[in-house]
C-alpha cells in the first residue's frame, strides 16, 4: 500500500495488547511495542477520534501479514474522511476555547486594573512595581538579561527562568509585544509584574500545550542588565 500520511501511523495502537487482558511486558520488544501503541492511542484520545478497537486490531494484524480486506482506494478515502473529521473537531474546539478564554481574560483584566498598585497603559498592558532599580532603561533594539516567571490567570505556571537557575537573554524587539513595551519602562535592577492581554502575547492561536488561544498572561520580570 502506498504511503498515505501520518494519520496511518496514528492507527497503529494496541500492537501487543489483546482485547481481553493486559499486555505481557517482559522483553524489550514488548516494552517498546507497548510504548509505541500507548503514545499512538493517547494521541487518538486527545484528538477525540472515534475508533472501533476490534477493527483497529484487525487492521494491525492484516498489516503485519501484508494482506488487506479493503482496497488502497477505500482505505485512502476512509482515512481522508477521518482526517477531515478530526480537523473539524479541532477547529470547533479552538473556536470555543477562543471565546471562553477571551471572556475570562477580559473579566480578569477589568477586575485587576482596579486593584491597588496596578497601572494600565493605553495598549491595555497592566503592571505592578515590585521593586524599582536605579540603572538604565533599555530601548527597543537592546539586548537584555532577565529573570522571569510566567503564569496563567489561574496561577498555573508555564515557564520560569528561576527554576532553570539561568536568566534569559534576548533582544527586546524579538519577544511578545507586552514584554517589548513593558521592559522599556523598567530600570536595571527593577522587578515588575506584568498582566498582558492576549493581543500583546500569543493572540488567538496560543503557544505550545499550556498557553491556549486568547489567554491573558502574568509575568513577574526582573531586569538584571542591559547587555553591551
Amino acid at each position: 500500500m502506498k504511503k498515505i500520511g501520518i494519520i496511518t501511523l496514528i492507527l497503529f495502537v494496541n500492537l501487543i495488547v489483546s482485547c481481553n487482558g493486559k499486555a505481557k511486558l517482559d522483553t524489550d520488544i514488548q516494552k517498546q511495542s507497548y510504548s509505541y501503541g500507548y503514545l499512538m492511542g493517547k494521541d487518538l484520545l486527545q484528538k477525540e477520534a472515534e475508533i472501533d478497537v476490534k477493527s483497529l486490531n484487525a487492521g494491525i494484524k492484516d498489516g503485519l501479514k501484508d494482506k488487506q480486506q479493503l482496497s488502497d482506494g477505500d482505505m485512502q478515502a476512509a482515512l481522508k474522511t477521518l482526517e477531515e473529521t478530526l480537523r473539524e473537531k479541532y477547529t470547533q474546539k479552538m473556536m470555543e476555547q477562543r471565546t471562553v478564554n477571551a471572556q475570562k481574560s477580559e473579566k480578569f483584566l477589568a477586575q485587576n486594573k482596579t486593584k491597588d498598585g496596578i497601572k494600565q497603559l493605553k495598549s491595555g498592558l497592566q503592571y505592578k512595581v515590585i521593586k524599582n532599580g536605579n540603572g538604565k532603561m533599555p530601548k527597543e533594539d537592546d539586548n537584555v538579561t532577565v529573570h522571569y516567571r510566567g503564569t496563567l490567570i489561574d496561577g498555573t505556571e508555564f515557564d520560569s527562568s528561576y527554576k532553570r537557575n539561568e536568566p534569559a537573554e534576548f533582544k527586546l524587539n524579538q519577544v511578545i509585544k507586552g514584554w517589548t513595551e513593558g521592559l522599556q519602562l523598567m530600570k536595571e535592577g527593577s522587578k515588575w509584574e506584568f498582566y498582558i492581554p492576549s493581543a500583546l502575547a500569543y493572540g488567538a492561536n496560543g503557544a505550545g500545550a499550556m498557553i491556549g488561544p486568547n489567554q491573558a498572561l502574568i509575568f513577574e520580570v526582573e531586569l538584571i542588565r542591559i547587555n553591551k
